[in-house]
């Protein structure tokens, strides 16, 4: 379980990545070229967006990253990043496979039945 969610959670990471690179890109483009009516409009919170566009993917690579040896922080890690990208970002086409990889990945991490070492 814990192999599994150090891959799930680096790949959900990488994806968020692209996620957020893109969001992030978004925003910045929207603020610099200003609104175009009914074409191109800034978001509510554009700086929640910048923010979770650049620590959820972290989170989840770092949770991943840790799964195997601190199960349960590396697990905490991923679902944060999960909830992290599920409010700003919301469920889409696009944020599905992280949301998911992400998640399942803290929730293996968590259900690890080895007891963590110290």
């Amino acid at each position: 379980m814990r192999n599994a969610a150090l891959i799930l959670g680096i790949i959900g990471g990488i994806v968020g990545m692209i996620v957020g690179f893109f969001s992030f890109g978004y925003v910045s483009f929207v603020e610099w070229f200003g609104e175009v009516d009914d074409v191109v409009n800034q978001v509510q919170n554009p700086e929640i967006i910048k923010a979770v566009s650049f620590f959820a993917p972290i989170l989840a690579v770092a949770g991943g990253a840790m799964a195997r040896s601190q199960a349960m922080m590396g697990g905490a890690l991923m679902l944060i990043s999960t909830a992290g990208m599920y409010y700003a970002f919301g469920f889409n086409v696009f944020t599905m496979f992280p949301l998911g990889m992400c998640g399942l990945g803290g929730l293996l991490a968590l259900g690890a039945r080895q007891p963590d070492t110290v």
